[in-house]
């Protein structure tokens, strides 16, 4: 068996993953909602990185790549938790619609 045979499920997969979060993205109002897409697009993108590290036979720079964007992931998703959570107390709802009623 060639290694594209062995890689085309996972591909599938990754596809799927990135397709529903940026469906998600796209879709909801829902400011939490929004922080589960986000993760699920990247993990989408960690989950491409380490086949295509396995594919090009490099695994220590994909690994190397994977760990830095799990860094950067969790400092994005705090800060954007802490922004919902201050967007949550001022308006009582976690619903964009409501912040473009916000002023200055």
């Amino acid at each position: 068996m060639n290694l594209i045979a062995l890689i085309m499920p996972f591909g599938i997969f990754i596809a799927l993953m990135a397709v529903v979060g940026l469906y998600c993205l796209i879709v909801t109002r829902d400011m939490l909602r929004m922080l589960l897409a986000l993760e699920i697009v990247t993990k989408a993108v960690t989950l491409l990185l380490i086949v295509g590290g396995a594919v090009s036979g490099q695994m220590a720079l994909a690994q190397t790549l994977v760990l830095t964007l799990i860094v950067i992931e969790v400092v994005v998703i705090v800060v954007a938790a802490g922004i919902v959570i201050a967007v949550f107390k001022h308006t009582g709802t976690l619903d964009v619609r409501r912040l473009r009623n916000l002023k200055g």
